[in-house]
């Protein structure tokens, strides 16, 4: 296993440890003892000959014996010297629990240097610094300052908070929820979750991977350890941070609607992670997923006692997507046979208010049996007749049989309960509502449909003309712009198999009465200026013009109304385009996102677009499944497939504008954003055409 000296050391050191119980250095001694560490324990104090039990020592260096791991609990000004004598000794891996470095400032940033510096030349790995510490279930290794010792279990917690990780382990117990590792990041100084989620896919221990993260070190590394991982182990994340105030301005609709919150989505969803929303809805899912197999499809049965609570399941059920079918024929049969006349046998099957385990046993073997079933949530409304244990029992002895997800919502009960010890001792997961159930079996089917996916490679296009591109833009910087002329976006498109119609920028009248004889009427007429973002806003379009003579006029309207509504705006001239016929109105556009790299959006187009904001994004490079699922996630696929009788658009010509660009985004850095909009879609095999383009260059290196 990866990082095999953190999650099972021989021996420990603990450089910091105190004789005073308030102090993180006794707690950390003391938590080491009381789980039961098997390996050697060293306190290091200069100021003690023993504490708790054990010898002490001046320091690491006077321990007879190798020492793997050092947890580091001092004042942070002395921690270089403390690592120092760690990298002589031979130490492999240290956790600096000391805060007062990068998340303090610029000095603090220094001394986190400083100290990455001294592992790098010894070869240590450090956690931290900054951290709540490590656990190891198995190993009984507690190297935290936890105020709790966990239950062993088969999920590991990875925590970007060290103070919301100790909320989360005391919680966790409190809910009897084992773990297998706990790993509390700090500042990821050296080792970050990337390292942890890699070394936790070879622990036989963890079934899954809980997540708190409020960003991410090492983006690509990331994407690219977790999307291996979750092929085998779900992983469940909670990403805090989600508000985007404080991005920078823009100069694209791709870039006013990619904030943080929607790279990261893209990024879990490129990864297979689950991602919740809050701490509650992860570790329901996480509980599930510990305990139960996922679904295999999406129709559920529902048995209940109570009609409400089957309703409310039932109305969730279709909120998460999920199906409820009614069973077989010959299994209704059985049923009403077997149950009182007034039960109902259609899904939800209530079984009634009085009913006892028998009727209980009846239904859910009903729904195991039948090959329209792939997951049950049973629900319970506690009674005065009720036997709530037996019930609970004869759901866990079907658990046990079943080869189906079983979740339960047995209603109006402590958590102590006897009832919802039994459910848990056999691994049913429970819930309080039946909401919460629906929504738990809908994220455990997501997580089925993202583990036996296919692999897809993302297409490639030898016939785009990347020299070409290339040209166009070490021109651009050699004039240092970064902002391409709409005549350099144009040829980008054209370069790149993306269709758009014929165009010129002109500078005078004459120019522009030029270039419309040569295309042929009717042309669009449209401002060209680095200052005007939304040319419509300032009436700098004037479309079907159909002669030399209204072309010489508009001309000079187009300017007069920009001198008048942005009188200081750099005018270039204006672009006479080729009228194309109307079509439908969608975006496509990309922006580099610092932390993934290029971010694709596609959504309804046009100039409504800010205000409508039915996108949706992926990470590049994209597949053609991938590009199937961004149109068919927006209420664009709904026009593009056609409403009330219209005909349907041509989305493979779309599919294949973003695919292209993806491509392109993802073989040329030196692109930071490119929009297309409207990218106007015709009737099927019609193909589309890039009306507008935008394109912004990334800085030269």
């Amino acid at each position: 296993m990866k990082l095999e000296k953190f999650f099972n050391p021989r021996s420990v050191a603990v450089i910091g440890a105190s004789r005073e119980p308030r102090k993180v250095g006794h707690k950390i001694l003391k938590n080491l003892i009381d789980y039961g560490f098997k390996g050697e324990i060293y306190p290091i104090n200069p100021n003690a000959e023993e504490i708790l039990g054990c010898k002490c020592y001046s320091s690491v260096l006077d321990v007879p014996s190798e020492i793997d791991l050092s947890i580091i609990a001092v004042p942070s000004r002395i921690v270089p010297n403390v690592a120092e004598e760690c990298g002589v000794k031979g130490v492999k891996g240290i956790v600096v629990i000391s805060a007062g470095f990068s998340e303090t400032g610029r000095e603090g940033a220094r001394l986190e240097k400083k100290l990455l510096d001294i592992c790098r030349r010894y070869g240590m790995r450090m956690q931290g610094p900054n951290c709540l510490g490590i656990i190891n279930t198995a190993s009984r290794l507690n190297a935290s300052f936890a105020t709790a010792n966990p239950p062993r279990g088969r999920v590991a917690f990875i925590s970007q908070s060290g103070a919301l990780g100790s909320t989360i382990l005391n919680w966790a117990i409190q809910k009897n929820i084992g773990f297998s590792s706990f790993i509390s990041l700090g500042n990821e100084a050296d080792l970050n979750a990337a390292d942890f989620l890699e070394a936790l896919s070879e622990d036989e221990e963890t079934k899954v991977i809980g997540l708190y993260m409020e960003g991410v070190k090492d983006g690509r590394r990331f994407l690219k350890v977790s999307r291996e991982l979750s092929r085998i182990k779900p992983i469940v994340a909670l990403k805090a941070g989600t508000t985007d105030v404080g991005i920078r301005a823009v100069s694209s609709h791709t870039g006013s609607l990619a904030g943080s919150n929607v790279s990261f989505s893209a990024a879990f969803k490129k990864a297979g992670i689950l991602r919740v929303n809050t701490l509650e809805e992860l570790f329901n899912l996480v509980l599930a997923l510990e305990e139960q197999p996922p679904p295999k499809g999406k129709r559920v049965l529902i048995v209940t006692n109570g009609g409400g609570p089957g309703i409310l399941a039932a109305d969730a059920c279709e909120k998460n997507g999920l199906e409820l079918p009614s069973l077989e024929y010959h299994i209704r049969e059985d049923l009403r046979r077997m149950l009182p006349p007034h039960a109902s046998v259609n899904n939800p099957v209530d079984v009634l208010g009085d009913a006892d385990e028998s009727r209980y046993e009846i239904a859910l073997s009903a729904g195991l049996k039948s090959s329209r079933i792939d997951g049950i949530i049973v629900i319970l409304t506690p009674q005065a007749m009720t036997p709530t244990e037996k019930i609970a029992n004869v759901t866990a002895k079907l658990n046990r049989m079943s080869r189906k997800p079983i979740i339960s919502a047995f209603m109006g009960l402590e958590d102590d309960s006897l009832a919802i010890k039994i459910l848990r001792r056999n691994g049913v997961p429970n819930y309080e509502f039946p909401e919460d159930a629906a929504y738990v079996l809908s994220r455990m089917y997501e997580y089925q449909v993202v583990s036996s996916r296919r692999r897809e490679k993302p297409p490639i296009f030898p016939d785009i003309k990347l020299d070409e591109i290339n040209e166009i833009i070490t021109q651009a910087h050699n004039e240092n712009r970064l902002n391409l002329t709409i005549e350099e976006s144009i040829q980008i498109c054209r370069a790149s198999g993306i269709p758009t119609p014929p165009a010129a920028v002109a500078r005078s009248r004459n120019e522009a009465i030029e270039i419309a004889e040569s295309i042929g009427y009717p042309v669009a007429m449209k401002i060209v200026s680095p200052s005007i973002l939304h040319k419509t806003d300032v009436g700098g379009v004037i479309l079907d013009v159909q002669s030399s003579q209204e072309v010489k006029n508009n001309y000079d309207k187009l300017l007069r109304r920009v001198h008048t509504l942005m009188p200081h705006a750099r005018v270039q001239g204006v672009l006479i385009q080729k009228m194309v016929p109307k079509g439908r109105e969608v975006i496509v556009g990309c922006i580099r996102d610092i932390q993934f790299g290029p971010l694709m959006m596609f959504g309804l187009g046009g100039i409504y677009v800010d205000f409508l904001r039915d996108v949706s994004y992926r990470l590049c490079p994209i597949t053609r499944m991938e590009a199937e699922e961004m149109i068919r996630e927006t209420k664009a696929y709904t026009l593009l497939r056609g409403v009330r009788g219209e005909p349907p658009s041509d989305i493979n010509s779309v599919i294949d504008v973003i695919l292209r660009l993806s491509y392109l985004m993802s073989q040329i850095r030196g692109f930071s954003e490119m929009e297309i909009n409207p990218l106007l879609v015709y009737e099927r095999s019609r193909g589309c055409s890039a009306v507008d383009i935008r394109v912004t260059l990334s800085k030269k290196i």
